[in-house]
């Protein structure tokens, strides 16, 4: 099996240039991490991960922490960190907190005691949720889909008022006049976001802001088809509805099923969160889709950037999500089963 230093030989640069390469430091010149590279390929080096640990006392494993392992959102999402870690000789171990502080607070106290390289985390609470335990301990973490009241922290989110805005607007210009919202918990940042992205599009359009027409869920279905239940059941209930995120949206439609209105003819709908199976619907649904793969994999790249040695002020990155326009939001599409 090759080492370090055989590949430092071949290359004919020092074990410490060597060294510097493996772990993406790019202040080394191009040229001799080129030869590097050339040399790990050609002798089918495995940098040991054991001992880097024993060097650094830090392992080579990043902890991920999300809210909802059952949530489609994170599947894409994880999977953009774990390519750009994976590329980096990293591997993950994934936690699911179900929004839940205490289990939070158990997974942060893990990622310190098992001497994890870094933490990426969905946190369960804008200020509930304590870092002192990772910075105490050197730990690197970057937050993602929910921000913190610290603004120190590296962050990676989407522009989820916008994207709601947005839906708003596409329901406006498609003939409905008024228009609901199930909305998400507003006790963390994207329910809060994307309830005030729902206003803004009203107030655009000089729409009804009647509290009657948002009816609050917790991002989990069964929460989607009781605040779907609650608007049909208004004495004058909306004409389309947006839901603020895909599990809610299943739960509304599962709603409005039970009843006889028509989609999108009777209500139109709009969902946060572009699934693989909301063209498939009949009729087929309208989202606002987040570039999920690229939310996470960018969440890797800052992680990575504080391992390799920034230090600097914490960091936000804001992705923009996209309209996918489908029949369900649409009264001229006039969809009709082939």
């Amino acid at each position: 099996m090759a080492t370090i230093a055989d590949v430092a030989r071949l290359a004919q640069v020092s074990t410490a240039t060597v060294s510097r390469v493996i772990n993406g430091n790019t202040e080394v010149d191009p040229v001799l991490a080129d030869r590097v590279r050339v040399a790990i390929a050609e002798l089918n080096y495995r940098p040991s991960r054991v001992a880097r640990s024993l060097r650094t006392r830090r392992s080579s494993v990043l902890a991920v922490i999300i809210s909802d392992i059952r949530n489609p959102f994170f599947t894409d999402m994880v999977r953009g960190i774990e390519d750009v870690a994976y590329a980096h000789n990293y591997s993950l171990v994934l936690c699911n907190a179900e929004d839940d502080p205490a289990k939070e607070a158990d997974y942060l106290t893990l990622a310190v005691d098992e001497h994890m390289a870094g933490v990426v985390l969905a946190p369960a609470s804008p200020t509930g949720t304590d870092l002192k335990s990772l910075r105490a301990a050197g730990v690197p973490v970057v937050t993602v889909d929910r921000r913190l009241a610290d603004d120190d922290v590296d962050r990676v989110l989407i522009d989820n008022i916008g994207g709601a805005v947005t839906a708003v607007e596409h329901l406006w210009h498609s003939g409905f006049r008024r228009i609901g919202c199930v909305s998400g918990p507003v006790g963390v940042s994207t329910g809060a976001d994307r309830l005030a992205g729902y206003r803004q599009g009203l107030a655009a359009h000089q729409l009804p802001d009647d509290e009657q027409l948002v009816s609050f869920g917790d991002f989990h279905e069964e929460s989607g088809t009781r605040a779907m239940q609650e608007l049909l059941a208004l004495p004058d209930p909306p004409d389309a509805v947006f839901v603020a995120n895909n599990l809610m949206t299943l739960g509304a439609l599962d709603a409005i099923a039970a009843t006889s209105l028509r989609v999108p003819d009777d209500i139109g709908i709009v969902g946060f969160d572009d699934m693989a199976w909301a063209p498939l619907l009949r009729p087929p649904l309208t989202t606002v889709g987040q570039p999920t793969y690229d939310v996470g994999a960018e969440t890797a790249r800052m992680l990575l950037s504080r391992l390799t040695g920034y230090v600097g002020p914490g960091r936000e990155v804001v992705l923009s999500p996209q309209l996918f326009v489908r029949a369900s939001s649409t009264l001229s599409a006039r969809w009709s089963p082939a």
